[in-house]
């Protein structure tokens, strides 16, 4: 087993890792959150623009109007497009963040156990050594009594 200063220092650079592991998964979610905002908000958008142009040709609208609304509303959907791609790209990065922190924290929880492990391991011969000591001790008192 290694020595308790190597495991220390192990479980120094495993809680280290860890840590940077949670702060990237942290911005990664945060990624995710941001995209599917920005992709709420272009399906709103793109959601009014529809109602409008449904208004307007009940109204009345130009070839022109028409032709404009039916244009923005593909660049919209281009739009919409894209941040789909952005979104699925965000979660995909935030899914291999999270597998990274999860290693990481197995990694960091299997050192604490053998540190855990070894200072019981230590802790059970201190105690057979005082025992042993006292109990010479009883030993040499009660032969030193007769």
């Amino acid at each position: 087993m290694a020595n308790p200063s190597a495991l220390e220092t192990l479980i120094e650079l495993a809680q280290r890792d860890s840590d940077d592991a949670a702060k990237r998964l942290g911005a990664a979610l945060k990624a995710v959150e941001e995209a599917e905002q920005k992709l709420q908000m272009l399906l709103g958008y793109r959601d009014d623009y529809a109602n409008r142009l449904d208004q307007a040709q009940v109204a009345g609208i130009t070839p022109f109007a028409y032709a404009n609304f039916v244009a923005f509303v593909g660049k919209l959907d281009n739009a919409i497009n894209g941040q789909q791609e952005v979104l699925k790209h965000a979660k995909y990065k935030s899914d291999l963040e999270k597998a990274t922190w999860q290693e990481s924290e197995r990694k960091r929880l299997s050192y604490r156990t053998l540190n855990d492990r070894a200072a019981a391991e230590a802790l059970k011969i201190e105690n057979k050594r005082d025992q042993k000591m006292m109990d010479d001790h009883a030993a040499r008192t009660v032969r030193a009594n007769r």
